[in-house]
């Protein structure tokens, strides 16, 4: 069989599961429309389902050991890493003879090391396949501009790059001297709006909070980026002004910075606000979604937000920074309260005027709902990705075809 008479080969390409999400949500949209993909991937160590049960088999390589049980973080690492380079072993002999028409990489672990290997596979990798890469973080957060020659390096060699907003397209260019027409910006899907929540009263009994105050949660993977510390120093003024309030912090983080946020905590004398730093699963992520009233994301900076893409498609009522990112999806007092980044006092004045007034919780949530930011978008953002595919000579209309025509 020809080239030209079978489908292109597309390798997803997250060999730590560092997206894990993202890859699968994306990863099953693809195969949804017939796509010829294999999903490069180790199991989810805290998530070992994340795949398996949106019907996804993975290969990456050789191994899938080390993310099937739940480890010390260090050790953990270690042997993702020699796990990795085994896969990657694999995955060049492989490629060798059978290659890929297309690796889309979802992101690089050991970009930054000083053996980048992941880094040198794609390099050789290009030879015989093309390769797209989808941005998830411009540089990485809380680096400064420590990493910015290695990743001007890696968006030079790419064929093609993915981008989730406008503002990150035209830093793209303006920055690193990328050409317009080697981006396409495709937004980013909604998480877990396709589960069923757990028993909301039991995860909130479980989370310790009381039914019967108002919830604002801030929920992710913390970071100095993403502003907690910002938000106890608004939640200071909340606690002076509104009584029925309670703040929940939900995540996991190292643990330096799990420490600083208890000390703040204890210095600002702050007494309603819950700290649960662990591994949310899916099931109470959705409950806890569910059970708020207001969900807040005071980003210093971003490039872009799966905790943002969940709480849109859960409908909720958000307060978020006023980023140029953000504002792609967010309009202020038409589906959300925007606030100036590291403004404390904008963001206490905004969660109080949501908690007094429940007209305009509503007013916003429903216009988040109207977005209908579920499933459907997903299959949009796969026949998106699809045209990205198609740009490398692949004949238009027998290659790639629609399951169902959603």
């Amino acid at each position: 069989m020809s080239k030209d008479a079978r489908q292109p080969k597309i390798f997803m390409m997250d060999l730590w599961a560092t997206v894990p999400y993202y890859t699968a949500y994306l990863s099953k949209a693809l195969l949804n429309k017939n796509v010829d993909l294999t999903v490069g991937s180790i199991s989810y160590y805290l998530d070992p389902t994340c795949f398996s049960s949106r019907g996804i088999n993975l290969d990456p390589g050789l191994l899938n050991i080390v993310g099937r049980f739940k480890l010390p973080r260090l050790l953990r690492r270690v042997l993702k890493l020699l796990e990795s380079i085994v896969n990657l072993s694999a995955l060049t002999a492989r490629f060798l003879v059978s290659p890929p028409d297309v690796i889309h990489v979802q992101f690089l672990p050991m970009l930054t090391s000083r053996l980048p290997f992941d880094l040198w596979f794609v390099q050789l990798c290009r030879r015989r396949s093309k390769i797209v890469l989808t941005i998830h973080d411009l540089l990485p957060h809380n680096t400064g501009e420590t990493h910015r020659r290695t990743y001007y390096g890696l968006y030079q060699i790419v064929d093609y790059i993915i981008c989730h907003s406008d503002s990150i397209k035209q830093r793209l260019c303006s920055e690193y001297s990328i050409r317009e027409e080697k981006i396409s910006v495709i937004p980013h899907g909604p998480f877990f709006y396709d589960l069923t929540p757990g028993n909301p009263d039991q995860t909130l009994q479980s989370f310790e909070l009381d039914p019967q105050k108002l919830l604002v949660l801030w929920q992710g993977i913390i970071s100095p980026y993403k502003g907690i510390d910002l938000l106890l120093e608004s939640w200071q003024q909340v606690e002076a002004s509104v009584d029925n309030a309670c703040l929940l912090i939900a995540g996991t983080g190292p643990p330096e910075l799990l420490e600083q946020i208890r000390v703040q905590i204890r210095d600002l004398d702050l007494k309603r606000v819950k700290l649960h730093p662990r591994f949310i699963s899916t099931e109470e992520l959705v409950a806890l979604y569910k059970a708020a009233d207001i969900v807040v994301y005071p980003y210093r900076a971003i490039t872009t937000s799966g905790a943002l893409a969940t709480g849109l498609a859960l409908g909720k009522t958000i307060v978020a920074s006023n980023l140029a990112v953000f504002r792609e999806l967010l309009t202020d007092r038409e589906n959300a309260l925007l606030v100036e980044p590291q403004s404390p006092a904008e963001l206490a004045a905004a969660l109080i005027e949501l908690s007094r007034n429940k007209i305009l919780r509503q007013q916003l949530s429903e216009n988040v709902r109207q977005m209908n930011f579920g499933a459907g978008a997903w299959s949009s953002i796969a026949d998106k990705t699809i045209e990205c595919y198609k740009l490398f000579g692949f004949p238009p209309g027998h290659d790639i075809k629609n399951k169902s025509p959603h």
